[in-house]
């Protein structure tokens, strides 16, 4: 097993680097980009604006978190760093700020005057007319007040826990009504809001003369503040957030109780230190002051937002039933060949096929683990579980097949981040159903997407496998795009046993002659990829490599594809996410390109293609080029070893790096070119997958 390597070195003018942490910020800024677009549907443009919120939610939960963590180490400790971390943190909050201005921006300037375009108005506590504000009132009264608790700041030093990811109002009360015991004519106030509760952070006013109305809970609570507090006449009000540190303190040694740990961090990232508190930049200093005394925040923490917080409870925004405002509906296509199979098992006995989810249906894999959890022929069944759904059709297949007396083994990731309560749930299900549960291993996150079938035919065991990009999760799989193999391919399945092994006896003295897998074999083998390409370029022979990924981290990696780039070998990149390698820059990547693509779905595939002479070789994988995924991950890439499959991966890679309507470059400028038609790839690459079902087919699932 490959040792991990933690320290890298500094970027030097020879292999300079862009700093993690503003590429990933680089990232969130080309989804606000969609938000912007106005080519881009409205409800569509709203999602997007929450999908910002969220991931910056998750970048300080983790990310900013971290990077407090490191500057509150000793100043020894500090200087052995490569970055000071105090000076990543402010160029951080410095862009951040810039992005939340813009958001802010969009939000006032764009979403709101196009949805009154469509008359749909989302109106605050001052825009109400008489009839919409008794309506308002007696939901009030009706709906709301019983489910909220103010709490009353007084002068005493009682403390205040405020919870993660929770918007309370801070309530500045002025004027009472009556003349006050104490002499104090001033009170304040904090007081949930009741998102959860209510299933939702909007309420829907009635619709007047074709005019949709709608309303943040926090303004209908504005407006009714004199009905809660009804010995004051004059409020201020204004909304707060915490954003708790998420990382996970575990101890990942083998002997201890590692579910018993994670249960017991889950209820610790509840109490973390806070990362940041999201405060509206209109909040009377005394108010503010008196909430930070209760709730010791400090300055530090305080990080300007606008008048709401948590954007991205906009995922909840009504609809008022106008498709029109939407996407238009891309129906989930049948694959032209396992359609018409009746035993997913029995095609895979004849060749190999990919699915291309969310474009094809995620129904094949569900069809395959029910089929073999009621097989009598099936005698064992392996799957790794990383993020599944709450309701996970794929879990209760393998627990079916446990208390059908099958031999199930079940690798569940306890430190999937944020899906550790989910992944607890279904490993407690399966052991009770008599499946072998393996809790990942020591100081290694199992990420990769796996599954092995073996059946009895005839007395002898025959393996079928799943590999994929993707999770084994129905709900991520209709907007994640991923790629899928099934196959009985005898070179792919006795790799896949080694895999299953290694999570079994954790000896990592595998041998692997077909897949890739992290920590054992993966970097080493994708370097000797690379250098390959290097003795082609210095031989006069063509050279390239196309790789696409979610980020690209890895110093030594990065420095091999410079090392390359100077060689004259060509390389293509497709990077959604993090990028530190800067390309374009003369005489170190000038023959790298770095394309990025944010549009309807979340491109997750990882696909590496490297020109080899000729002979190309494809993998297709579960990681990243980030020192995490081969170096502390559980990963696999797999070859293509068919032409037919090989020939569909590249059509999709094609349409990707000729997209000119979603593809950025690094500096998030577009790749648009005027003397050619557009190519927008995501669709491209449904016209194409719906081009191979025959016509005598539906090419729509109806599954």
């Amino acid at each position: 097993m490959e040792k991990d390597i933690t320290k890298e070195a500094k970027a030097t003018p020879e292999y300079p680097l862009t700093n993690r942490e503003l590429s990933w910020l680089a990232f969130n800024y080309r989804v606000l980009q969609e938000a912007k677009d106005k080519k881009v549907p409205l409800l569509e443009r709203i999602k997007f604006m929450a999908i910002f919120s969220s991931n910056l939610d998750e970048y300080f939960k983790v990310r900013v978190a971290t990077l407090k963590r490191l500057i509150k180490l000793k100043k020894k400790t500090r200087q052995k760093l490569d970055e000071d971390p105090s000076d990543t943190f402010d160029q951080v909050m410095q862009e951040v700020k810039r992005q939340q201005e813009e958001f802010g921006k969009v939000f006032r300037e764009s979403i709101l005057a196009d949805l009154r375009k469509h008359d749909i108005h989302l109106l605050n506590e001052t825009e109400l007319n008489p009839d919409q504000q008794e309506w308002v009132k007696a939901y009030f009264q009706e709906t709301l007040e019983e489910q909220l608790l103010p709490i009353i700041l007084d002068a005493t030093d009682t403390h205040l826990f405020l919870k993660d990811q929770t918007v309370y109002l801070g309530i500045h009360m002025l004027e009472p009504t009556g003349k006050e015991e104490d002499n104090k004519p001033e009170r304040f106030a904090m007081l949930e809001i009741p998102t959860k509760k209510l299933g939702s952070r909007f309420v829907k006013l009635p619709t007047v003369d074709n005019k949709r109305n709608v309303m943040f809970i926090d303004d209908v609570i504005r407006f009714c503040l004199p009905l809660l507090f009804p010995e004051y006449t004059r409020f201020h009000a204004h909304a707060v957030k915490v954003s708790r540190d998420a990382e996970l303190d575990i101890e990942e040694e083998v002997s201890g109780n590692l579910m018993a740990k994670i249960r017991k961090s889950l209820k610790k990232r509840e109490t973390g230190y806070p990362a940041r508190l999201l405060y509206d930049p209109e909040t009377p200093k005394v108010l503010l002051d008196r909430m930070m005394v209760h709730t010791a925040i400090t300055e530090e923490e305080l990080v300007e937002g606008s008048k709401y917080h948590n954007f991205r409870d906009f995922f909840q925004f009504p609809d008022f039933n106008l498709p029109e405002l939407k996407y238009k509906p891309q129906p989930t296509l049948v694959h032209p060949e396992l359609e018409k199979e009746k035993s997913i098992i029995a095609a895979m006995q004849k060749k190999d096929y990919l699915v291309h989810y969310p474009y094809q249906s995620f129904e094949y894999v569900l069809r395959l683990f029910d089929e073999a959890a009621d097989d009598p022929k099936v005698t064992a069944m392996s799957a790794t579980l990383y993020r599944v759904a709450d309701k996970s059709a794929i879990a209760k297949a393998l627990v079916r097949a446990a208390k059908n007396g099958k031999m199930v083994t079940v690798v569940v990731e306890l430190k999937a981040r944020f899906d550790e309560e989910s992944n607890i749930f279904w490993a407690g299900k399966l052991q009770k159903a008599g499946a072998n549960v393996i809790f990942g291993l020591p100081d290694l996150k199992v990420h990769s997407k796996l599954g092995l079938i073996t059946r009895n035919e005839n007395g002898k065991l025959v393996n079928y496998a799943y590999l994929s990009t993707g999770n084994y999760n129905e709900d991520t799989s209709k907007i994640y795009a991923d790629h899928a193999l099934f196959t009985s391919d005898i070179r792919l399945t006795k790799d896949m046993e080694q895999v299953f092994e290694f999570f079994i006896d954790r000896q990592p003295d595998k041998k692997f002659k077909h897949l890739l897998v992290a920590p054992i074999n993966m970097r080493q083998s994708f370097v000797k990829l690379i250098d390959k390409e290097i003795k082609n370029a210095q031989k006069g022979l063509p050279a390239s490599m196309i790789l696409k990924m979610n980020a690209l981290q890895d110093e030594r990696i990065i420095k091999k594809l410079y090392t390359a780039s100077q060689a004259g070998v060509k390389i293509k990149l497709l990077v959604r996410g993090i990028c530190c390698l800067v390309p374009g820059v003369k005489g170190i990547s000038e023959n790298i390109e770095v394309r990025s693509i944010v549009d309807r779905y979340l491109e997750h595939a990882r696909v590496y293609i490297f020109h080899n002479n000729g002979d190309e070789k494809y993998y297709v994988a579960s990681a990243d080029w980030m020192t995490r995924n081969l170096s502390r991950r559980v990963e696999v890439a797999f070859p293509l070893y068919h032409q037919n499959l090989v020939d569909e991966v590249r059509s999709l890679i094609d349409f990707q790096l000729n997209d000119d309507t979603k593809a950025r470059k690094v500096d998030n400028t577009y790749f648009s070119e005027t003397d050619k038609p557009d190519i927008r790839s995501q669709y491209a690459s449904y016209d194409y997958l719906r081009s191979l079902v025959p016509d005598d087919m539906e090419p729509a699932c109806k599954h």
